[in-house]
């Protein structure tokens, strides 16, 4: 047990109502997981109010309750303490709770509407190739040592990061490399980490459902690099305009990587094929089995952040060559019959178009280009349009289909996604809503050479419908189609 005024440390408390050294076992902001001498610290949540559950916590057995606002009737023997903001002092909290485990590694923090699984997970493979005792953090997984768990957000809230931080700490990890989102940073799920680094990819058109405009999206983006001491570094992407933004009010160093523009990590692409890259990073030509424009810019950031974080440059080189795509990021393979099938994550208007543009600028176009995409439910609408034109224009073919459809008519996210295409390649343009029935036709139209870009959903393992996780892979619908079309 521990006391509860030191896991207060540093929350901005405005009122404390009880005794603040009181002992207490566990902390959490679900009220149904509560159990004798616990605290509840109540969130105010986007639907729900925890504020509405400190009765039914405290009966359950709470010793002291965190809140914003005091209850109007309060039990004798409960300590209850008010705070400015609810999310803030549970995150503090969680890293007191847990000894404040990112202290005692070098964690680096990677954000951007795009690029952030790739670098981290690139991050990943390579610092495990070096010999170090390597942590991830991403929207794909969370890999302790060598414990791998399924992720369940891009960045987890903040009993969830700290607990892994801590069992990190136990297994010996010497580096971790996370995501971080903008949700998670606007709900404050990153106070209280002490971060080595921090990188920024990029910013285009994303979760304006939740952040309202861009300006606020890229706000919130640059609190991050605001946060990060001086003893940290802080790398922008310099062909971004955003990049500059993100260092104004940083005490961290400053550094910056770059394809088109000045810049202290320089890369450019000498040769690109299906089969790989020829890259120059800074003085150095290196291969490597990545694709793409986006992929070099996210090398690039990869091999800077070893360097900064103390590694030789010739084993950096070495390592990179070496390193394989992330699962559902540009994954490529060719079927038996000579068709070749792309399989990738791009869920945003600027994602989709840098895979159609890798993949016209390797192709012969003496061949097809089949896209099969869709746009998820209950999110930003407004990208839906864009990425329908950026379809149907870049590409020879394309099938209209459900991503992930939530709660929405599958149907009107479509039909929103052809009001972006312009009269003369709506006859390019199908609608298949069942995802498996149109990657079967997308597959039966191909020829051999042909090429087939499944976009959208990349790792994902499920489809949501009707707030049902229904079990989907398109990497197995596919690879199941060919064997039986074969």
């Amino acid at each position: 047990m521990i006391a509860l005024n030191d896991i207060l440390y540093k929350v901005h408390i405005e009122a404390v109502k009880g005794n603040p050294t009181v002992a207490i076992t566990d902390l959490h902001f679900d009220s149904r997981k509560i159990a004798l001498n616990d605290v509840f610290i109540a969130i105010k949540g986007v639907q729900v109010d925890g504020h509405d559950y400190i009765k039914k916590a405290v009966d359950q057995g709470a010793i002291a309750v965190v809140c914003e606002t005091f209850p109007e009737l309060t039990v004798n023997g409960v300590t209850y303490v008010q705070v400015k903001d609810s999310q803030q002092a549970l995150a503090v909290m969680a890293a007191n709770y847990y000894d404040n485990p990112s202290e005692k590694l070098k964690l680096v923090g990677v954000t951007g509407t795009n690029g952030k699984t790739t670098i981290t997970s690139l991050l990943y493979q390579l610092f495990k190739s070096a010999g170090y005792e390597t942590g991830l953090i991403s929207t794909v997984k969370v890999c302790i040592g060598g414990t791998v768990i399924p992720a369940t957000h891009t960045t987890p809230n903040p009993l969830a990061l700290q607990a892994h931080l801590a069992q990190m700490i136990d297994a010996g990890v010497d580096y971790c490399f996370m995501e971080v989102s903008s949700h998670g940073i606007h709900q404050k799920r990153i106070e209280g980490l002490q971060f080595t680094g921090g990188v920024f990819t990029n910013l285009t058109h994303d979760h304006l459902d939740y952040h309202n405009t861009f300006a606020e999206y890229r706000d919130v983006k640059k609190s991050f690099f605001d946060g990060l001491s001086k003893r940290a570094f802080a790398l922008t992407n310099a062909d971004d305009k955003n990049g500059v933004i993100m260092l104004q009010n940083t005490k961290a160093r400053k550094l910056n990587y770059a394809l088109k523009s000045y810049a202290d990590y320089r890369a450019n692409i000498l040769e690109n094929s299906f089969q790989g890259m020829l890259l120059r990073l800074n003085d150095n030509e290196i291969w490597t089995k990545l694709l793409g424009q986006f992929n070099a810019s996210n090398l690039l950031a990869v091999y800077a952040v070893a360097i900064e974080l103390g590694l030789e440059e010739e084993e950096v080189l070495r390592l990179i060559s070496s390193l394989e795509s992330v699962d559902g990021r540009f994954e490529y393979f060719v079927s038996e019959n000579n068709i070749n099938v792309i399989i990738d994550f791009a869920h945003t208007p600027d994602a989709l178009k840098n895979v159609l543009e890798t993949i016209n600028g390797i192709r012969t176009h003496n061949e097809s280009l089949i896209t099969v995409v869709g746009c998820g439910g209950d999110r930003d609408r407004e990208k839906r349009p864009k990425m329908g034109n950026i379809a149907s224009q870049m590409s020879g073919q394309v099938i209209f289909t459900s991503d992930n459809p939530r709660s929405e008519d599958p149907d009107k996210i479509i039909n929103e996604m052809e009001s972006g295409v312009s009269a003369e390649n709506y006859k390019k343009t199908l609608v298949i809503i069942d995802r498996k029935q149109a990657i079967k036709t997308a597959i039966k139209m191909a020829r051999p050479n042909d090429i087939i870009l499944v976009a959208g959903k990349g790792h994902e393992d499920y489809q949501e419908v009707k707030g049902e996780k229904l079990p989907f892979n398109d990497l197995k619908i596919i690879q199941e189609l060919f064997k039986k079309l074969s």
